[in-house]
C-alpha cells in the first residue's frame, strides 16, 4: 500500500483518474463511452421518463459538460437504441429503452464487487467524514465556476 497522501487535488484527482480507469475496463466493449455512462446513469436515476431539457440541464450539472455535448450524448444513445423518445406526442421527453436498462444493470453489476472492495469495509464514520468533506469541496468549487 502507497504511502497516504495529504488531501488536495493531486489526490482527488489521482482518485477520480483511477476510478474512471476503472469504470473505462467495464465499459469496454460495450460501444458506451464514459460520457454517455453518466448520461444513461442520470437517465435511469430519474425514473421511467425525464424531460429532455430537464435530463440535458441535470446532466450538465453534474457533469460540467456543455448542454450542447449533452444533447450530442442523448443523441448518440438513442442511436444505439440505448435511449428513446418519451413516446408521449413529441414532448421532447426521454426514456431508458429495454436495452439501455439491460445494459445499464450488466455494468454495475460488474461494478458492485470492485465498489465493494474499495470501500465496502471501510467505518461509516470514515465514510460519512470523506462525503462532507467532498461535498464541502464540491460546493465551493461549483460557487468558484459560478462566479466567474
Amino acid at each position: 500500500m502507497a504511502p497516504t497522501q495529504a488531501f488536495g487535488p493531486a489526490l482527488i484527482g489521482q482518485t477520480e483518474k483511477t476510478l474512471n480507469a476503472i469504470l473505462e475496463r467495464q465499459l469496454d466493449g460495450t460501444g458506451i463511452t464514459e460520457p454517455q455512462w453518466v448520461t444513461l446513469t442520470l437517465t435511469v436515476a430519474s425514473g421511467e421518463t425525464i424531460n429532455r431539457a430537464e435530463l440535458i440541464h441535470k446532466v450538465s450539472e453534474a457533469t460540467k459538460f456543455s448542454e450542447a455535448s449533452v444533447a450530442e450524448r442523448i443523441a448518440e444513445l438513442t442511436a444505439a437504441g440505448l435511449l428513446r423518445d418519451g413516446g408521449d406526442g413529441g414532448d421532447g421527453s426521454v426514456q431508458v429503452s429495454e436495452a439501455g436498462q439491460e445494459q445499464w444493470t450488466q455494468v454495475r453489476t460488474a461494478l458492485g464487487p470492485i465498489i465493494q472492495e474499495l470501500w465496502g469495509d471501510l467505518p461509516a464514520e470514515d465514510l460519512a467524514t470523506a462525503g462532507r468533506v467532498l461535498s464541502t469541496v464540491l460546493d465551493r468549487a461549483n460557487a468558484v465556476l459560478a462566479s466567474a
